[in-house]
């Protein structure tokens, strides 16, 4: 990283930073293109693991191509704010960010319940919010286990 002073390598703060954000991009290899696609996204953990859930329909791009090729790097952002300093002529805009990178596995049926509640307490924390169990078996399920990963601050300018 070029601005050390900027880069966050302690997980706990790492964690912090992915529980303010609601998007996280996935991308995969697709041959000659990455494929990227946002999606909503849960955190957790497994065997002392570190895992991302995610959840969509049962078939699609994304699913024949983590299938080939498991793969993938995540990205997640928050902490917007745009500064313009019109004296200066200069505008910046402060931020925090996680990206990694780890791989894909589609989890059993027997792991989906627990993947989704996961998700949904990341919207929802603390509430135990309801999903409809009928959809289960229609939603596949799938986690990346993160191999790596880092982080990076700006602040607001005075």
């Amino acid at each position: 990283m070029r601005q050390k002073d900027r880069e966050i390598t302690e997980e706990k703060e790492l964690l912090e930073i992915m529980q303010k954000c609601d998007v996280c991009r996935l991308a995969f290899n697709n041959g000659d293109y990455p494929y990227i696609l946002p999606v909503n996204f849960g955190v957790g953990r497994k065997d002392g693991k570190l895992r991302l859930y995610f959840h969509s329909a049962l078939e699609g791009a994304k699913i024949a191509i983590m299938e080939k090729d498991s793969r993938a790097s995540f990205e997640m952002d928050c902490e917007h704010r745009l500064q313009y300093f019109p004296e200066q002529g200069y505008c910046t805009m402060s931020y925090e960010s996680v990206i990694g990178r780890g791989r894909i596995q589609i989890l059993a049926d027997e792991e989906k319940e627990a993947a989704l509640e996961i998700l949904m307490d990341h919207y929802h924390p603390g509430k135990h919010a309801y999903f409809n169990p009928a959809a289960v078996p229609r939603t596949l399920v799938y986690a990346l286990t993160v191999e790596e990963m880092t982080g990076k601050r700006k602040r607001p300018k005075a």
